[in-house]
This record gives structure tokens, C-alpha cells and sequence, in this order.
């Protein structure tokens, strides 16, 4: 529902009437009516109908005589006679369908109780009705406040004030009678204002309030339906539809008013189709009804002794059954009246581009866990306070800056000590009566430009050809005339110092730093 005004700018987004309510053609508002005769005009020598229809708050409306003879359009602002004082509202019908409005109702026109518009309404007037508008929603909160300290069980909805600010109509809601008559006093006393209170339904709650549907749309009882008939469940049993409270209740927490639409199209489509409590008795035993389908007439029976198999037999074929049970002859069984249903192949789309997937923005989170360093470029020493090399050690590098150079504070256990910075492009030397490398057969130590030996060239012919060889007898050392001294350069034995002693063993430290602090740690031979 909306006016010709409500159009969209060519962003997409809507423009809206820009009236803040009240809407230049009334079609924005709740209950409306179009005025098909607008374009048509009257036969000569008739008089307009002197009745205008007037809206108020929340989808009220009333009649009113124009006994001044004003010229009125739909959308004009007008005050109205009301006891005590006058009222606001907006024209939002006339001429002859509103003849026709009143006679739907039930109202005459020629009645003398039929109130009458005194004017449009002044910027004076309106100011005052904006006003009194505005205190309505605090003025509901401390309502409700009250009603709370009193203890009574009724539910304040909605509160409206008269145009002229002097009166105020509360409605609630509540299951039984309720006493409020202390509960009045407290609102004369804390809103210095008339009070009128009136009860209304849980339907025309929701048709006041307004809302948005299970459907997707606005409330049925806000935007065209007037008259509220009752729903029972017998009217979701006829549609098949399972009785759960949750998705055949409305806002107002009554049955749903759209139950009651098609009921009239399936009680009709029910005629054509057998009793659902109607037993076939065939050879194999008796067959009840467990399901029906209305649209496609196909009813699924199941055997009394095997409930899990269920068989599927147009409604016609039923029939036939039936009328054979009658004459007191049983069928065969029902697989000879069975019709195969055709499972409807499911349309499935493949994401090949991805477009579809939820998580395609999602950025994986770093892991925490700490990386081994890696060695830097090729020609540069990595040195102990050199940090890794990665893409994400760049990114984090770049924003805390580069590390100052000077001593590096090392935590051991519970004490810091300074250690003093490494220049770079020098190694550490090794102390003396350390673990030396074990020579290997690549030749470490050998002079560069000479032929690796031969026995590489060994190792990779078959098994068959290869020479046995001797771990247990340790063979001839073979001196090279270009063969350095032992202690010059060329790695001694492993297990020997340089003067040719056994070496001892070092003691493992981090085997005993986890031991007591008076354990000794002496180093075994």
C-alpha cells in the first residue's frame, strides 16, 4: 500500500510522500479505501454527499456531517466536534463511497448522533495536536509502571490523545475484568489530564498496532480486514496442517485469520474423496488410511501388521475397493491397485565461481604457535638477533620499527643478565675440549680442486657389484703427500682432543636443570 509519491530516486532507495503521516492521497495508511469516482463528476442539479469520512490515530475512523459546507479533499486536516472540546484528523474519504461506507457499518447518515467538522484546522491546531502526540509514548512507559506497582493483570497497548490535548483514551487489553479504578486515580494524579480507559481484543490489538505477517507482508487485520470471524482448529485439520501452536498463531496470539480463506476450497475438494477412517479388507488383511493428498487425489494405505509400508492408490481405484467390500468380497491386495509416484528430479545449481559461499571474505586467523627460525639471504650471516624472514614477520616488523643495537637482555630462570652484542659476519669460537664434527667420507678438510674418490661411484651400482665392507676392522689411514698435520685445520678423530687423550663427555645440562637443587652434577666417563 502506498501513493503515487512514493517512488524511488535513481539510487534505489525510496523517496517516501515527505508528509510524516499524512499522506497527500491516503493511500500510506492503514485501512484505506481507493476512491474509484474521484475522476467522475455528479449529474447536473445533484448535490454532494455532505459526510466525509476522517481518520484518526492507529486506523480509527469516523463519519462526520460537513453542515458548513466546506470544500474538502482527502488529505485535508480537520477539527471535529468531541466531548469535551474538539478533535484532529484527516479527511480520508468523500462523496458517494462514503454513502456507501456507512451503510457497511451500519451507521445512518440521516441520524442526528452524527457529529460534525467545524473547521480545517489552523496551524494553531496543529501545533497542539504534534504536542500532544509526542507525550503519548513516554506518558505509555509510565503508564505501564503503574499498572505494574498495582499489580494488575491488564496490558496497556496504546494511548491517544483528543486534538486539543485535553483528554487522553488509554487502551488495554486483559483477560478478565479488572478493577482500575485506583489505578485511574494514579493517572489523573500523575498526568493532571483526563483519563478514559477502554478495552479492546488481542485481534484488534495486532489491527491497531500494526505488523508484519509470517507471509512476509503487513498484517491482514491492519490493512484491509474489518471483520474478525473465529477460527477453530478444525480448520487446520481439514488443510492437513499440523497442529503446532507456534506456526498457526498470529501476532495477537490467536488462531490465524488466513486459516479461514481456502477452508471453503478443501471442504469442496473433500466431497470427491472417501472416509479417511474407511478400511479395505483384502486377502493379506485389512488396510487403513494414513495419509491423503487433496491436489493430486492420491490416498497411501498401510497393513493393520506392517504399519512401515505404505501404498500409494489413487482415489478412484478406493472406490472400487470399496464398493467390492460391500458385496462382502475382499481383494487380492492393494499392490495390484498401487500406482509408482514419479520422485520430481531436484534442480541443483553447482557454485563454480565460489560467488555463493558465505565465508569467501573471511580472512584465516594466524596461528600462535612459534615458528623456527629460517636463515636469511644468501651472503648474509644470520646472526643470533637476526629475526625470521616471512611474510608475516615483515608486516610485523615494519610496524614496530627496527630493533635498536646495543646489549640484549636475556631472561634465564629468575635472573636477567646483559649479554653483550655479536658483530656481525664473526662466529662465536668454540671452547676448547668441545664436541667436534665427525669427519665424513664427502672429503671435509680436503683441498679444493681435487677429484672427490671413488667411492661415490661405488655406491651407486647394484648390490651385486658392490664390495663387502669391513665396520668392524677399521681400515689403513692413507696419507696424502698435500695432507695437512693432525691439529691444523683437519678435524681430529671423534672421541680424541688434539693431543691424541680420550675426550671426556659433557654433561647434559638440560637433563639436570629439572632435578633438585641438591643433586650433584657430576659428568660421567
Amino acid at each position: 500500500m502506498a501513493c503515487t509519491t512514493c517512488s524511488t530516486s535513481g539510487g534505489g532507495s525510496v523517496k517516501g510522500c515527505n508528509n510524516n503521516g499524512t499522506c497527500g492521497t491516503d493511500s500510506c495508511n492503514k485501512l484505506t479505501v481507493f476512491d474509484w469516482l474521484a475522476n467522475m463528476s455528479l449529474p447536473n442539479g445533484e448535490a454532494p454527499f455532505d459526510c466525509v469520512e476522517v481518520r484518526f490515530k492507529n486506523g480509527r475512523k469516523e463519519f462526520y456531517r460537513n453542515n458548513e459546507k466546506l470544500t474538502l479533499s482527502i488529505g485535508d486536516i480537520v477539527a471535529t466536534e468531541a466531548s469535551p472540546g474538539h478533535d484532529v484528523g484527516i479527511v480520508t474519504l468523500t462523496g458517494e463511497l462514503v454513502k456507501i461506507q456507512m451503510k457497511k457499518k451500519g451507521v445512518n447518515h440521516d441520524s442526528p448522533e452524527v457529529q460534525k467538522v467545524y473547521r480545517k484546522a489552523s496551524q494553531k491546531d496543529i501545533d497542539i495536536w504534534s504536542a500532544a502526540r509526542d507525550k503519548e509514548e513516554p506518558m505509555k512507559v509510565r503508564a505501564r509502571e503503574l499498572a505494574i506497582m498495582l499489580k494488575l493483570e491488564m496490558k496497556i497497548s496504546d494511548i491517544e490523545f483528543q486534538g486539543d490535548g485535553s483528554k487522553a483514551t488509554f487502551y488495554y487489553t486483559a483477560n478478565d475484568r479488572v478493577d482500575f479504578r485506583q489505578l485511574i486515580k494514579d493517572f489523573a494524579r500523575e498526568f493532571s489530564i483526563r483519563i478514559e480507559m477502554k478495552q479492546v481484543g488481542f485481534r484488534q490489538e495486532a489491527a491497531r498496532l500494526g505488523g508484519i505477517g509470517s507471509c512476509g507482508r503487513e498484517l491482514c487485520c491492519s490493512t484491509w480486514l474489518t471483520d474478525f470471524r473465529s477460527v477453530n482448529t478444525s480448520a487446520a485439520r481439514y488443510q492437513q496442517l499440523s497442529l503446532n501452536p507456534q506456526k498457526l498463531a498470529g501476532q495477537c496470539g490467536k488462531l490465524k485469520c488466513c486459516l479461514n480463506y481456502e477452508l471453503d476450497t478443501y471442504m469442496d475438494a473433500l466431497q470427491d474423496f472417501p472416509d479417511f477412517d474407511t478400511k479395505l479388507q483384502t486377502e493379506k488383511g485389512d488396510a487403513i488410511c494414513q495419509k491423503q493428498d487433496i491436489f493430486k487425489g492420491l490416498m497411501w494405505f498401510a497393513y493393520t501388521d506392517s504399519f512401515a509400508n505404505w501404498h500409494t492408490i489413487k482415489i478412484d481405484q478406493v472406490k472400487e475397493i470399496i464398493a467390492e467390500n460391500k458385496q462382502k468380497r475382499k481383494v487380492s491386495s492393494l499392490e495390484d491397485y498401487a500406482v509408482e509416484v514419479e520422485v520430481e528430479a531436484k534442480t541443483e545449481f553447482s557454485n563454480v565461481v565460489g560467488q555463493e559461499s558465505l565465508t569467501r571474505f573471511d580472512v584465516p586467523k594466524r596461528s600462535n604457535k612459534k615458528r623456527k627460525k629460517k636463515g636469511g639471504s644468501e651472503g648474509e650471516p644470520v646472526t643470533a638477533g637476526s629475526p625470521k624472514q616471512g611474510p608475516n614477520n615483515r608486516q610485523r616488523d615494519n610496524n614496530r620499527g627496527p630493533r635498536p643495537d646495543g646489549p640484549r637482555v636475556e631472561r634465564t630462570g629468575a635472573k636477567l643478565q646483559d649479554r653483550p652484542a655479536r658483530p656481525q659476519g664473526e662466529r662465536a669460537p668454540r671452547p676448547e675440549g668441545d664436541r667436534e664434527r665427525k669427519p665424513n667420507e664427502r672429503g671435509e678438510g680436503r683441498p679444493q680442486g681435487e677429484r672427490r674418490p671413488q667411492q661415490n661411484r661405488e655406491r651407486n651400482r647394484g648390490e651385486g657389484d658392490r664390495k663387502p665392507e669391513m665396520r668392524s676392522e677399521q681400515k689403513p689411514q692413507q696419507t696424502r703427500p698435500d695432507a695437512r698435520p693432525q691439529g691444523e685445520g683437519q678435524p681430529q678423530a671423534q672421541g680424541q682432543t688434539p693431543d691424541g687423550a680420550p675426550k671426556k663427555k659433557r654433561p647434559n645440562k638440560n637433563r639436570n636443570r629439572n632435578r633438585d637443587k641438591g643433586s650433584s652434577n657430576e659428568p660421567t666417563n
